[in-house]
């Protein structure tokens, strides 16, 4: 039986994704640099957020015997690093401030990282609903 998450872990959640996804992009609208750049970021963002919630629910199917081909297995973990490489690349070779560089880093992270505990959280709570037995009804176990 799953356990539905905490109130406070699925805001806690939610909060990291947002600030993450919104801090990110006010960064974006607010930055000097040419649109083309700004779209580069922008798609490496939103990229990024699919390929982690697609690696959080291939490990997921994995783990409970859903059959999951290893061929997209391979593909969302392949994405979620190369994200992580564009992004680096970008920054590296981008003129912008070191200080900027290291908050589109953080601001990437931690949207990444609220995605996937959105996913989980979202799956968790699915789990345990699922699991629940009607009333009067009386376990095996």
């Amino acid at each position: 039986m799953t356990q539905k998450p905490s109130g406070a872990f699925v805001a806690a959640s939610w909060v990291a994704l947002l600030l993450g996804f919104v801090g990110f992009n006010i960064g974006l609208w607010n930055a000097t640099m040419q649109l083309n750049e700004k779209g580069y970021y922008f798609t490496v963002l939103m990229y990024g957020l699919f390929s982690a919630v697609s690696v959080q629910k291939c490990v997921r199917d994995r783990l409970e015997g859903i059959p999951v081909t290893d061929l997209y297995y391979g593909i969302s973990w392949v994405s979620i690093l190369l994200t992580i490489l564009l992004l680096t690349v970008g920054l590296w070779n981008a003129t912008i401030l070191p200080s900027e560089k290291g908050f589109y880093a953080f601001a990437f992270l931690l949207a990444i990282f609220g995605a996937i505990t959105v996913q989980k959280n979202t799956r968790d709570a699915q789990a345990a609903k699922n699991s629940v037995k009607p009333a009067g009804e009386v376990s095996n176990h």
